[in-house]
């Protein structure tokens, strides 16, 4: 008999081949391909006739084959199928289409949705270009027709070619939704259900699979219905739920509880460069809060470019070493390692503190005997600061009394590397204070990291002036160029920025901007995180659909940093002091480059996205970004942060070549509209989507089945407070049978479904 932990083989239509496909989508059981829900509907019921067709509009369309031919033309083959009804005849293309040579036959019926474009075509007055597309069973199959047409019908992302298609897993999920009769076990408490009016999760699969008559379409494709919302708050809730029980254990953990007495208090004023914000001060009384209980603190500290995290930061570490514990902060890049380094020694300089604050710097490019002097220092308790980058979480390095971890920029770091840090050994758990410069919305923020409370520092300190933001096209360089001159020549200094290195194709790791999914728009460029995209984006749930390949517009070869830095130093630049920066250069050369820039002795620094994160030059006024389109959003917000670090006015200048995607376009106006890092981040969420924002695995995000961490903000927030809910009163309200049920299927479902969020 048929149920939800029935292995996937067993099923009928499945068998021992087929399952090993469905494994490496993760699907093992039943309950999992139930879980596969569509990711949009086709309205067969009323699909539209040809000639009721309107130019621009989506559009589904049931009409029967009656010729194909494979063109072949210089560029590509192009495969042609003229479809009609009766009389009224449409064209319908594919690009690089010779894959479908012979996969169709005249009096077919198939089942078309695409966009309606107008043809002057002899085949009818409209055309549809790469549509998806699929072949309707005849009149020997009554009970496939039944799932195809007539009907709203689901499409699936594909999960493995024509044999895992979206008509494949309609009738396997159907067959499978009668064989359990609706009776499926019940997850969320009946009392729960009740109080928020939400469907049972038998009829809530049902329905979101095979929609009744009556459903509406705009409801389904946003997944609003109440079967998309009861499945929606389930996943979140069960999250949140396990969340919250992670923060409650969090809090029985044993901690070191510092003091924040007179003296140090009196440390702090002493270190403190300047008058704080009025944010900085709410942040940092919540960290002294958590510094004096006797649990571990774990806090996210999450600010605009250049609000003043780490001088926050750094006042938390004295605090730890002025209670007899030693402080260690992790960055991303040796560059900022270093530049932290550098802050921290420059503070202590004023603390008068006798004996002296010991700081000590740990990277992999300092030389092996520095490196075990170093490590020794830390291991007698000799060093009081601690500053480096993975290096610090080597076996090697031990500490002697480690009381509290920062971790700067926090999405570059895998999570299990934050936990490597914090569980060095210790008599007892530091506290743990993480940095990240890429705003979050709070809820997602205590979603994404799950044993974290949240500080935000929504104010700049006084005397950053607002960066004057332009864009413009590549025709106007020499304005650009002369530009740049004009401001070294008033003794400031700039920074150019290119996406590549040096030739388009060499292996360039950080290459990190942005990829439209636009046919004008495709390189062998795309960064790691491109080509992150969810498989949604990617796919839309059929083996035949494909993207149009350029036609024409072709993209221009990209600038590199090393090439237009000898053209810039013999032409437009010359005479200027030029130096180059890019992450092909070691350590030791990076930091000589930095120096330089730093002490003034260059004027122009040309770089890639390197300078991103940690470069404080407050004498730099001037950041120009070229194929500025190609970067992130978040990326491009970044690097202006670099400039306006001073008293004089300061300016970035996006530079864009070529055609420009609508994606990209949207992105540079956010730019020149505002300054806004939060309201930036809302748009680079919904620009990109969760899954590419965050960077999933990286962050520690979990793969949802249902849920959307955008679309589903309202839901989450309310996923939340019913599990802290749970938590605290379930027992008192509901039965112990609801209260067992929903701990028994936590259970049975955090680890594998849940487990990529940080593990306590």
């Amino acid at each position: 008999m048929i149920a939800l932990d029935t292995p996937i083989q067993f099923v009928k239509g499945v068998g021992p081949r087929v399952a090993e496909k469905l494994k490496e989508k993760n699907i093992l059981v039943v309950e999992d391909l139930l879980y596969h829900l569509p990711f949009r509907y086709e309205d067969r019921l009323n699909p539209r006739a040809l000639n009721e067709l309107v130019p621009g509009e989506m559009a589904s369309v049931l009409a029967e084959v009656r010729g194909t031919v494979l063109l072949r033309t210089k560029r590509m083959p192009i495969f042609e199928m003229t479809v009609g009804q009766g009389p009224v005849s449409m064209k319908c293309m594919w690009f690089h289409g010779a894959y479908l040579k012979d996969k169709f036959q005249p009096g077919q019926m198939l089942a078309l949705y695409g966009k309606v474009e107008p043809s002057r075509s002899r085949a009818g007055n409209f055309k549809m270009i790469q549509p998806q597309i699929e072949i309707l069973p005849g009149k020997d199959y009554p009970e496939e027709t039944l799932l195809e047409v007539g009907r709203i019908v689901p499409v699936y992302e594909s999960l493995g070619g024509a044999q895992l298609s979206s008509r494949w897993l309609r009738r396997v999920i159907y067959r499978l939704l009668e064989d359990l009769g609706g009776k499926l076990p019940e997850t969320l408490p009946p009392e729960l259900c009740q109080r928020m009016q939400l469907p049972t999760r038998a009829e809530a699969l049902r329905h979101t699979h095979f929609p009744p008559a009556g459903t509406g379409l705009r409801l389904l494709q946003s997944a609003a219905t109440p079967a998309h919302q009861r499945l929606i708050f389930e996943e979140l809730f069960f999250l949140e739920l396990g969340l919250e029980l992670k923060r409650r254990r969090m809090r029985e953990r044993l901690g070191p509880a510092f003091t924040t007495d007179p003296r140090v208090r009196e440390a702090l004023k002493r270190v403190l460069p300047f008058h704080p914000t009025a944010a900085q001060k709410k942040v940092l009384s919540e960290i002294v809060h958590d510094l004096r209980q006797a649990t571990p603190m774990r806090r996210l500290l999450q600010g605009d470019v250049g609000s003043g995290k780490t001088i926050v930061a750094l006042q938390a570490a004295f605090i730890a070493i002025e209670n007899g514990f030693q402080a260690a902060l992790m960055a991303p890049t040796e560059i900022l390692a270093t530049q932290h380094f550098l802050a921290a020694r420059r503070l202590l300089e004023r603390s008068q503190r006798q004996p002296s604050y010991n700081v000590v710097l740990l990277t992999g490019s300092l030389d092996e005997d520095r490196k075990r002097a170093n490590r020794g220092r830390i291991v007698r308790g000799e060093a009081n600061l601690v500053i480096g980058t993975h290096a610090l979480i080597e076996e090697k390095v031990e500490f002697a009394n480690l009381g509290l971890v920062i971790v700067d920029e926090q999405h570059r770091f895998g999570v299990m590397q934050r936990f490597r840090l914090m569980k060095k050994p210790n008599t007892a758990e530091p506290h743990v204070l993480v940095m990240t410069a890429t705003p979050i919305p709070r809820t997602l923020a205590l979603t994404l990291y799950g044993d974290l409370d949240v500080s935000v520092l929504d104010e700049l300190p006084p005397g950053r002036t607002p960066i004057v933001t332009r864009r413009i096209t590549d025709e106007r360089a020499e304005e650009v160029w002369g530009f740049v001159r004009k401001q070294v020549v008033a003794g400031h200094q700039a920074y150019i920025v290119y996406p590549v290195i040096e030739g388009a194709k060499d292996d360039q790791p950080e290459l990190d901007f942005a990829h439209d999914p636009t046919p004008e728009d495709v390189s062998e460029d795309e960064s790691a995180a491109s080509k992150g995209k969810s498989s949604a984006k990617k796919k839309a749930g059929t083996k035949t659909q494909t993207k149009a390949p350029p036609l024409f517009n072709e993209k221009p070869a990209l600038k590199s940093a090393v090439a237009m830095a000898e053209e810039l130093r013999a032409t437009h630049l010359a005479g200027l002091r030029l130096g180059l920066l890019h992450g092909r250069l070691g350590a030791e050369e990076k930091e000589i480059v930095m120096r330089r820039f730093q002490r003034g002795e260059i004027d122009v620094l040309v770089a890639t996205t390197v300078i991103e994160v940690g470069v404080d030059v407050p004498n730099a006024t001037v950041m120009v970004i070229e194929h500025a389109e190609r970067f992130g959003l978040a990326q491009l917000h970044q690097l202006r942060g670099r400039v306006g670090r001073g008293a004089a006015r300061s300016y970035c200048i996006l530079m864009t070549g070529g055609k420009v995607s609508p994606q990209a376009e949207e992105r540079l106006d956010a730019m020149v509209r505002t300054q806004n890092g939060f309201e930036l981040a809302e748009l680079d969420l919904a620009l990109r989507g969760p899954g590419e924002f965050f960077g999933t695995r990286q962050a520690g995000l979990p793969d949802f089945r249902v849920a959307n961490l955008l679309r589903d903000r309202k839901m989450l927030e309310l996923a939340r407070q019913e599990a802290v809910r749970f938590v605290e009163t379930g027992e008192t309200e509901m039965s112990r049978t609801s209260v067992e049920t929903v701990w028994a299927h936590l259970r049975a479902h955090w680890q594998r479904h849940y487990g990529l969020v940080e593990a306590g």
